[in-house]
């Protein structure tokens, strides 16, 4: 009964409890058991919230049964990268540093998520101080990938993606500076949306760049994705960065038809190095989409390495502003990959960070008017390679830790820096058993359009409803 519980959608499960065919109680208990059964095995978890969630859930099914429903999560158990604040209690950031960290003060996204009635049931293991692509955490200990735990679970947000691809719970936040999120989703099978700037509050968010982190979701189905994002999205008082556009119903346009939408694959750049193993399987998925009546189109795309390059120059000028005093105090309390990612913005001339910024409205400009003047979406790989183990990527800031952060976020790194969104979603296996996805990219606050892409193609494919085989 458990196993159906959790593999069921985010959608379904609400449904069930919202009908009473289901009680959060039991959907608590049995994320709680699932989670505790398989800690051992992939480390996904910082702190596991038990009695905490099942209170709640309690409480939930007291409201449900006087006729109060809280909204679209109402009762549904999410666990989060452990990096969003909750006044009064402890958030680690995955690190050494902030170990008893007690904030003061609550996350919107986070808050408007229990305020739709999401259950909480604990924070989740993640790159220290979300830097890295990996899973690797020497203070909380590594994270491990539910299709084989001797792979990674990709980064930073690597606790969400493996909680959720494992069926502990059915989606959680995790968070996009330069791939975090699409990352992991392509890493562990699940789908998963780095959002417009702008769209979701960052406040009570851990920042590491302030002019790149975005806050998104980690699911297994699109339309889960859809409503996680549709319930945190739109203006805080907050946040001043976020948008007062309204946030459209993106529930009711999945289903709208994709049929003489053009989708565009890119000339250049995506598959300079991507292998002929994932690169076989984006084709696969290019067939899916010409079968739903979609027209391919070949575009080439301005040269990525430039974005990319600005976006490393911005991410070690704000992550070392961040970061400086204790880099300064408390070095030995970095592991040293993390370290040696910020250590380079002590020496960045200021001159050279602001045109960087300068320069980014006209990159941005470019790149829309190149590529979605001649297609609506572009699909890329997400991931140029199939997953690697825990041990090749064990590169402790060694000679090739340069490379290995490249390679992994090939296809992610620019779009934080133009402030594009960007889905990712699965789309099969490669030799190894470890999933592969691909990347939906729009122009900004495109979303609906990108959920409506990923959602026609889940109706018609199955890798979502994979379920990895592990066990205590």
């Amino acid at each position: 009964m458990s196993a159906e519980i959790l593999n069921a959608s985010l959608v379904e499960t609400a449904e069930k409890i919202r009908n009473k065919e289901l009680s959060s109680v039991e959907v608590v208990r049995a994320s709680i058991a699932r989670a505790e059964a398989l800690q051992p095995v992939l480390n996904c978890f910082i702190q596991l919230l038990g009695d905490e969630a099942l209170a709640e859930a309690e409480r939930a099914d007291a409201e449900l049964a006087k006729g109060k429903l809280r909204g679209p999560l109402h009762g549904v158990p999410l666990a989060h990268k452990d990096m969003y604040y909750r006044a009064g209690k402890r958030t680690t950031c995955g690190s050494k540093i902030r170990k008893d960290y007690i904030a003061d003060h609550d996350s919107t996204a986070l808050k408007r998520l229990l305020d739709a009635g999401s259950i909480y049931l604990g924070g989740l293991n993640m790159a220290e101080f979300a830097t890295g692509p990996t899973g690797h955490n020497e203070h909380w200990g590594d994270n491990h990938n539910p299709w084989n735990p001797a792979y990674i679970a990709g980064g930073s947000s690597s606790g969400t993606g493996s909680a959720v691809a494992a069926r502990i719970v059915y989606g959680g936040l995790g968070s996009d500076t330069g791939g975090s999120i699409r990352i992991p989703s392509s890493i562990n099978g699940l789908v998963g949306l780095k959002t417009t700037n702008g769209l979701v509050s960052r406040h009570g968010l851990m920042s590491l760049s302030h002019t790149m982190d975005t806050v998104g979701a980690l699911t297994r189905t699109v339309h889960d994705n859809a409503r996680i994002t549709a319930v945190m999205a739109g203006r805080d008082a907050l946040d001043p960065t976020t948008s007062s556009r309204p946030v459209p119903d993106y529930e009711a346009q999945l289903d709208a038809p994709v049929k003489g939408l053009r989708l565009g694959v890119p000339a250049n750049y995506y598959y300079d190095v991507t292998t002929p193993e994932v690169e076989n399987l984006q084709q696969d998925s290019l067939a899916a989409f010409r079968d739903l009546g979609m027209e391919i189109v070949d575009v080439d795309v301005p040269d990525m390495h430039v974005p990319t390059h600005m976006s490393n120059i911005v991410f070690v000028s704000e992550a070392v502003a961040i970061h400086e005093t204790w880099l300064r105090e408390r070095p030995e309390d970095y592991q040293a990959q993390v370290r040696s990612r910020y250590e380079p913005g002590i020496y960045m001339p200021a001159a050279k960070y602001l045109r960087a910024l300068d320069i980014r409205a006209k990159l941005l400009r470019d790149f829309t008017e190149t590529v979605f003047s001649k297609v609506d979406v572009l699909h890329t790989p997400g991931l140029s390679m199939p997953v690697p183990t825990l041990a090749e990527t064990d590169m402790a800031a060694g000679q090739g830790m340069p490379e290995m952060v490249a390679g992994l976020s090939w296809t992610t790194r620019s779009n934080n820096y133009l402030g594009i969104p960007s889905l990712a979603v699965p789309c099969g296996f490669t030799a190894n058993g470890l999933p592969a996805g691909f990347q939906l990219m729009g122009r900004p606050f495109s979303e609906a359009r990108l959920f409506q892409l990923g959602h026609a193609y889940q109706s018609v494919t199955d890798w979502h409803t994979r379920v990895p085989d592990i066990s205590a």
